[in-house]
């Protein structure tokens, strides 16, 4: 039986690794922001009442297209909480936590009048004093909370602030924001696209189907979206782990759990649904615009029918 047993596990282990080359541990992942991006993608195209042509000598033709635009700069945004007795003793220690931080920037080559901080919060500690069989809860200190934010353009900046921070003990890294100065040059370039791929299959209708779509078309509906990555990371916990099922057994021994590890990683949209793709090939976390052009045109010949 036990011999049997360890074939089994043997070649259970293979599927996993081979699903693993395939794939990677990402088959593991729940859908995050990737999902609710594609999701509103695919509502884009959905149509409603006011979508459907308003008559029998009208046709829509679309374009859905999406670009991948590397961030120019980058805001990462840094947690600094401190708590004491008094308001005034965390005041003091915040400030030479960001003072000390602040010295660090310098050092990497970071402008003064790129860090900010900002003042986020100041709460009250209640803790409790037992007398007797009373457990009565008083005020014990204070919580002072900043943030701090570091812009930067060199996007390998990231890893050196990290330690910068550390080496002024703050360990709380909130976000890191990703800005594309020129948005709009990014929405004409769609704008653009779409309009080739709306040509494109007007004529590919009257050369496959015979179908004649007249001038000037009618932009019935655009819709762009941006999506950053700080909105587009999922995660997953891989592992494979056996149970204990009878309940003498649960009832004679403490479960000590393993502590499982979760990975994040960038799951961007991809090429699905997608007419066209500008910059296709993603290799680190970029900033992903999307647009959704419908055009209404009318079609020769059908008048008179």
């Amino acid at each position: 039986m036990k011999r049997t047993l360890g074939v089994c596990l043997i070649v259970a282990a293979a599927c996993v690794a081979a699903r693993a080359q395939a794939s990677g541990n990402v088959g593991y992942a729940q859908g995050g922001g990737s999902g609710r991006a594609e999701q509103n993608e695919r509502a884009k195209r959905v149509l409603g009442e006011r979508d459907v042509p308003p008559s029998a000598t009208t046709m829509f033709v679309d374009a859905s297209v999406l670009m991948n635009v590397r961030a120019d700069e980058h805001v990462a945004v840094f947690g600094v909480a401190q708590e004491c007795a008094t308001v005034a003793e965390c005041n003091q220690k915040m400030d030479a936590v960001v003072a000390g931080f602040a010295t660090e920037l310098r050092r990497l080559g970071v402008r003064a009048e790129d860090v900010f901080v900002d003042f986020a919060a100041q709460n009250k500690i209640y803790g409790y004093a037992v007398e007797g069989t009373i457990a009565r809860e008083r005020l014990v200190g204070f919580e002072l909370k900043k943030n701090v934010s570091v812009r930067y353009k060199d996007r390998l900046m990231l890893d050196r602030l990290v330690i910068a921070a550390s080496g002024a003990k703050i360990f709380d890294l909130i976000k890191v924001d990703y800005v594309v100065r020129d948005a709009a040059a990014v929405q004409h370039k769609l704008m653009e696209e779409a309009a080739r791929v709306v040509k494109e299959k007007a004529a590919r209708y009257e050369r496959l189907l015979g179908v004649k779509l007249l001038q000037p078309a009618q932009v019935y509906a655009e819709r762009p979206s941006i999506y950053y990555p700080t909105e587009m990371y999922d995660s997953y916990a891989a592992y494979e782990s056996e149970e204990i099922d009878a309940d003498q057994f649960r009832g004679r021994y403490t479960v000590h759990r393993a502590r499982k590890g979760r990975t994040f990683f960038f799951n961007a949209l991809t090429a699905d649904g997608f007419d066209a793709v500008v910059n296709p090939v993603v290799l680190e976390p970029v900033v992903q615009f999307t647009l959704y052009l419908k055009l209404k045109y009318e079609i020769e010949g059908a008048k008179g029918k």
